[in-house]
């Protein structure tokens, strides 16, 4: 459950941290977002320091979280809620990574 809320931070941090230069660019926000935005991809980076290993495994599963993350975000911040067929992808992903990361291996 740690890792699975580290994960969820670690996304956040990223999505923020592209977010506000999106917001900057696109809906001609104030260039004052480009602070928070480094801010927020430094702690990006150093959170994926606290991640267990750097495997490829353990990027796996962040990347099937990130994708629900990210689509919490579409809903929560964005006002657009997912349709059947986001829910369907994060629910791919997840079983991918699910897949992924608790297959039997050899040891």
């Amino acid at each position: 459950m740690n890792t699975f809320l580290l994960f969820v931070l670690t996304a956040v941090a990223e999505i923020v941290g592209c977010y506000l230069p999106w917001l900057w660019l696109r809906r001609d926000g104030s260039a004052w977002l480009l602070l928070p935005a480094a801010a927020s991809l430094a702690l990006f980076a150093w959170l994926l320091t606290l991640h267990p290993a750097a495997s490829g495994r353990v990027y796996a599963a962040y990347g099937g979280v990130y994708i629900g993350t990210a689509l919490a975000w579409l809903w929560v911040v964005d006002g657009i809620r997912p349709s059947r067929w986001d829910l369907l992808g994060v629910g791919l992903c997840l079983a991918g990574m699910a897949v992924i990361m608790f297959a039997p291996r050899a040891t």
